[in-house]
C-alpha cells in the first residue's frame, strides 16, 4: 500500500502525492550539479588572490634595521632619539608595519626580558659603538643577539648608566680599558642589570 505524505518542511505539498514536489527536494539533473560546481570554483578563484595578497603584504614588511630621523621617538617615554648620546635600539615585532625604537640599549633588553613580553620578535638591533660616534650615533646597526655588551662603564646614555654595544671584541676591550665595565653576551644579562626603576646598570660585583 502506497503511503501518501508530504515532507515536514513542505507544508504546501499535497498529501495525495507520494512524492514531495517542492523545489528544495526536486531531483537535481546533471546540468544543475555542473552549475553548482562552477559556482564553487568561481568562489575559490575569488578567494585565492586575496590570500596571496595577504601573504605578499606580510612578506613585504622588512625586518632590516630602519634609520633614525629627527622625529624618531622612544616607544617607552617619547624622547627624541637624536637628542641623546649613547647606543639606541629597535625591535621588529611580527605583524607590525615598522620597528619600535628605544633611546637606550637598557630599555631594549629590559623590554625583551620582561615576563609579560609574549609578542613574537622578528629582529632586534642595537648600534655598534665601535663604528659610530657616542655623542651622536648614526646607523651602524647590528643584531642584538650576537652583539657584545659592556655593562657598568663610566659612559652614560640617555637613561644614565647604559649597555655599550659592539660587534668586535677588540673594540669592546679597548672601550673597557678606557671607560671600565664588564664584557657580556646577551645571554649573560640579568633583569636586575637593566632595571629601569632607578638602580639601572649597577652591578655590585663590579
Amino acid at each position: 500500500m502506497t503511503r501518501f505524505t508530504s515532507h515536514p518542511l513542505c507544508p504546501g505539498a499535497a498529501r495525495l502525492s507520494p512524492v514531495c514536489c517542492c523545489a528544495a527536494h526536486a531531483p537535481r539533473n546533471g546540468a544543475d550539479t555542473e552549475r553548482r560546481l562552477m559556482l564553487g570554483l568561481l568562489a575559490l578563484s575569488a578567494i585565492a588572490p586575496l590570500a596571496a595578497c595577504s601573504e605578499q603584504k606580510a612578506a613585504a614588511v622588512s625586518t632590516a634595521p630602519a634609520d633614525i630621523g629627527p622625529a624618531t621617538s622612544c616607544e617607552l617615554d617619547g624622547m627624541l632619539l637624536m637628542d641623546y648620546p649613547g647606543p639606541k635600539g629597535q625591535i621588529h615585532y611580527a605583524g607590525a608595519e615598522g620597528p619600535q625604537f628605544y633611546c637606550d640599549t637598557m630599555e631594549v633588553i629590559n623590554t625583551l626580558l620582561m615576563p609579560e613580553q609574549v609578542r613574537k620578535v622578528n629582529a632586534v638591533y642595537v648600534q655598534d659603538m665601535g663604528k659610530t660616534d657616542w655623542d651622536s650615533p648614526k646607523g651602524a646597526w647590528i643584531d642584538a643577539h650576537t652583539a657584545l655588551y659592556v655593562h657598568g662603564s663610566q659612559r652614560k646614555g640617555s637613561m644614565g648608566p647604559t649597555l655599550a654595544t659592539f660587534s668586535s671584541e677588540a673594540d669592546a676591550q679597548q672601550f673597557i680599558q678606557t671607560y671600565g665595565g664588564k664584557l657580556l653576551r646577551m645571554a649573560d644579562i640579568k633583569p636586575e642589570m637593566v632595571d629601569l626603576s632607578g638602580g639601572a646598570g649597577h652591578d655590585s660585583s663590579m
